[in-house]
């Protein structure tokens, strides 16, 4: 006889993005067994799918979690950011930055938190009064019209980082390092409350996230193999990008820099309050 109740799938989300395939390779390839259906997509879609429960823990934007922090769980000891340069969130422009007051960025819909952190730089660090217009980026570049600056985040920044008539570049992990002389948290991976509330873990899932991190970064050879097919980097300067350009860890100055962010939005009015950083404990 069978029980009429049955466990339901658990589903991780997954950020489409080259940053993260040294966490989740390990998973995605069979090195490190699990239960979890893996989902991937770009952060806000991920973002959107967790707020409405349709995925039990995540990869998010630290921006999801501070806009509805009594729906989630941070997991333990894991981010995407960045100490210095991160290379892969690029302010693009035809002018010097001094030159794009009175002028729109054009913003892509795919990242709320890159899109936070330079509506911050541009009003507090540089006191430039801008406007934005949210689109695709590539092919606004091909349209009649291209913009005079945007925002490129993930595989589209390394692609275009060195476009020949965007000759002015802004890194936005290394203007928020040089403005706070801390690190920057993009991302953040959260288990879904409700989810935990219910009992739905039997492990933890950051354990897990944990160990594929740690087996991508001390497998660096087989990630570089990964990615160096069609990517816009050279092999050198992906082992930089994943080495020197990102953070994986969530340790004591990430959570200060973590902080400092939502003390930043919170006194911009970009979210209600800064959230405190509750931590999942199975």
């Amino acid at each position: 006889m069978t029980s009429s109740t049955q466990k339901p799938t658990l589903r991780m989300g997954r950020i489409g993005y080259l940053n993260v395939l040294p966490i989740y390779h390990p998973l995605e390839a069979g090195i490190l067994p699990h239960d979890f259906e893996l989902v991937s997509g770009p952060p806000a879609l991920l973002n959107n799918m967790m707020a409405r429960g349709e995925l039990h823990v995540s990869s998010t934007s630290c921006f999801e979690y501070a806009s509805r922090p009594e729906r989630y769980y941070l997991v333990d000891d894991l981010s995407i950011g960045s100490r210095g340069p991160v290379m892969s969130v690029l302010l693009l422009s035809r002018v010097p930055l001094d030159q794009l007051d009175g002028q729109e960025i054009l913003i892509s819909g795919e990242t709320h938190t890159s899109v936070a952190l330079l509506r911050l730089l541009m009003r507090d660090r540089y006191k430039l009064n801008v406007t934005y217009s949210t689109g695709q980026v590539t092919p606004a570049l091909r349209g009649e019209k291209p913009p005079v600056a945007f925002l490129a985040i993930g595989d589209e920044a390394l692609r275009l980082r060195d476009h020949a008539e965007y000759p002015y570049r802004l890194d936005m992990a290394e203007a928020w390092r040089d403005w706070t002389g801390l690190p920057f948290i993009f991302g953040l991976w959260v288990v879904s409350r409700s989810a935990a509330d219910a009992g739905l873990f039997t492990t933890d899932p950051g354990a897990l996230l944990r160990q594929g991190r740690d087996w991508g970064l001390t497998h660096m050879d087989v990630i570089l193999d990964l990615t160096g097919h069609g990517c816009p980097l050279s092999r050198d300067e992906l082992a930089l990008y994943y080495s020197k350009g990102l953070v994986y860890s969530l340790g004591e100055e990430e959570q200060r820099g973590l902080k400092l962010f939502y003390e930043k939005l919170a006194a911009a009015q970009m979210i209600p309050a800064a959230p405190p950083l509750e931590f999942f404990k199975l």
